[in-house]
């Protein structure tokens, strides 16, 4: 079916959002295309429902959502109210609220964590910074913790005691999926003074009219939230092979433990490396804010300029990630697109090297490029087992967002 056709029955609202897309210079027949590709794997049967949105300009351009999604022993349609677990893409949320504490002189990237957190100190991690814990160079990429032990001060700095390097600190990337972003949130309660989860909400995401931005969800919103499943078949060991994947293999209990945020006593927990709840829409409108020197739509100054533009300096020099050897650029909690190997980070390969993001495990998508001011989300609550098949759904659909925008 041609691209127009499906942008005419896919949205019903379609008037609305051609004129908002036309409006930031949106091409509707480029914006069409894309989402014919968000919805294909919903409409082939592969994942259960898929989210996506575009913004330009601090103009959310269009969002739409396909498929259906359970809500425990509920199913419904999915719909631009459902919300999604965004996994990783939560840790750009995480570090821009510690940008804040930099701006205001409350906390440095060169401290060391010990001095602030005492128990943090043992086993040789008082060489840890804080700019370690950002840059995923801090030397604990597995360190346990489970999300229970976050409720329980106790527990948390008995953690943190117990963490031993598998490195030194600085020497090598790898990344952290959670523990070092654990580390930060407690940086956050020490310096700020208020439950982590509470400045978020009051320092980001209602200063940006972001209502449904939010780490951990609360009970009273847990059922517009789509459970999260595995669908297709694992890749096989010559297509990881292929791909210098070799050897990668996702654990059963790491499986379970992206399943916890199914369950309704996990998802409260504001897990500041992956338990980000929201809408595309509101990942989109995030990273305008980003875009335009750190100002919400209505021009409240959330970040200043100079410390967006410090936190997204490469802090990782010629250090390489470990899956396919190619460099890391990692600012202070997110990637940069950089070189010609923007793809191996997830990124279109039209887009700039000055794009920015982070995606997250399941297949979330959220970036930004200040080339063409656009910004990019999608989310689905369909975990693909193959990751190849993953990434390239990824850049498939960055490709397409990226060349959204309309040509002079």
């Amino acid at each position: 079916m041609p691209a127009r056709g499906r942008l005419e029955l896919l949205m019903p609202e379609r008037e609305h959002f051609a004129a908002a897309a036309a409006s930031v210079g949106i091409d509707e027949q480029k914006l069409a295309a894309l989402l014919d590709r968000a919805e294909k794997e919903v409409r082939e049967g592969l994942l259960p429902s898929a989210q996506v949105a575009i913004a330009r300009h601090g103009v959310l351009a269009a969002m739409c959502s396909f498929g259906r999604v359970a809500h425990g022993d509920r199913g419904a349609a999915a719909t631009n109210e459902t919300l999604y677990a965004v996994f990783s893409t939560t840790k750009a949320i995480t570090s821009s609220a510690v940008w804040l504490l930099f701006e205001a002189g409350l906390l440095d990237p060169g401290e060391a964590v010990a001095e602030i957190v005492p128990e943090f100190a043992s086993n040789g991690k008082d060489a840890v910074r804080v700019e370690h814990l950002l840059t995923h160079t801090a030397g604990f990429p597995y360190a346990p913790f489970q999300p229970s032990d976050w409720l329980d001060i106790d527990k948390r700095l008995a953690r943190f005691r117990q963490w031993r390097l598998d490195w030194p600190p600085g020497s090598r990337f790898e990344y952290h999926p959670v523990a070092s972003m654990w580390v930060l949130a407690h940086l956050i309660e020490v310096r700020a003074g208020q439950p982590f989860h509470d400045f978020v909400r009051t320092r980001i995401a209602e200063p940006l009219g972001l209502s449904d931005l939010r780490l951990g969800c609360p009970p009273a919103q847990q059922h517009r939230v789509a459970d999260i499943v595995y669908v297709g078949d694992e890749a096989s060991e010559a297509e990881m092979a292929a791909m210098g994947m070799s050897g990668v293999v996702e654990s059963e209990a790491v499986r379970e433990g992206y399943l916890g945020l199914n369950r309704a006593e996990v998802r409260p927990i504001p897990i500041p490396g992956g338990g980000g709840f929201m809408t595309a829409g509101d990942l989109a409108l995030f990273y305008q804010a980003l875009l335009a020197g750190g100002r919400a739509a209505d021009g409240t100054q959330i970040w200043r300029p100079e410390t967006i533009r410090d936190a997204l300096q490469v802090r990782t020099g010629d250090l390489t990630e470990p899956w396919f050897n190619k460099k890391a650029l990692r600012c202070l909690g997110l990637v940069i697109a950089g070189d010609a190997d923007r793809v191996f980070r997830g990124f279109a390969p039209s887009s700039s090297p000055r794009a920015f993001g982070h995606n997250g495990a399941g297949g979330q998508i959220a970036w930004a490029d200040p080339e063409t001011g656009v910004s990019f989300a999608y989310c689905t609550n369909g975990f693909d087992r193959n990751p190849i098949r993953q990434a390239s759904r990824g850049v498939a659909l960055s490709e397409r967002a990226a060349r959204c925008v309309a040509q002079p």
